[in-house]
């Protein structure tokens, strides 16, 4: 799997009130007005100007707060295509790949990245490239990249067992 984009970067402990305000928590349930909401008290442009593909670079502790899951569902529907962070809460971590979308813990490369460069991730080199070089991460597991290549846990499920 190959991830092209602009970089959208953020520093440490962005948390799940800053990624998808929690005042919507229970009231915004449409696809597209989720996407609209995502990092609106962080970065008001963000969903207005997100590309498919994009990817969200984080510091240290990524996604910490409460469990919500609109943090990661609302970039999945904007079309980010990959999270990398210096470390993830585990429950962001885990949140995003049960909706598909890639999270990958690389500090070097977060430094290295700077905000609106072209970032590359190779799942299959385990690479990410940017401007200042390519920085490697660990390998990503097959039920792992099964999860994020089906678009989230629910679909892997379905397609392992030929459910309809």
């Amino acid at each position: 799997m190959h991830i092209t984009g602009r970089a959208w970067k953020y520093g440490d402990n962005i948390n799940t009130d800053v990624l998808f305000p929690g005042k919507y928590t229970y009231t915004v349930t449409e696809r597209a007005e989720i996407a609209r909401h995502a990092l609106e008290d962080l970065d008001p442009v963000f969903a207005a100007n997100v590309q498919p593909g994009d990817v969200i670079v984080g510091g240290r502790n990524f996604g910490c707060g409460s469990s919500r899951e609109q943090a990661a569902t609302c970039l999945v529907y904007n079309g980010v295509g990959a999270v990398i962070a210096a470390s993830f809460s585990r429950i962001f971590y885990r949140n995003a790949l049960n909706n598909g979308l890639l999270a990958i813990g690389c500090p070097a490369a977060v430094e290295a990245i700077q905000p609106g460069e072209t970032v590359t991730v190779d799942t299959e080199r385990h690479v990410i490239r940017c401007v200042a070089g390519e920085f490697a991460f660990p390998p990503l597991s097959a039920s792992v990249m099964g999860i994020v290549e089906a678009g989230g846990l629910v679909a892997y499920v379905k397609r392992k067992l030929a459910v309809p």
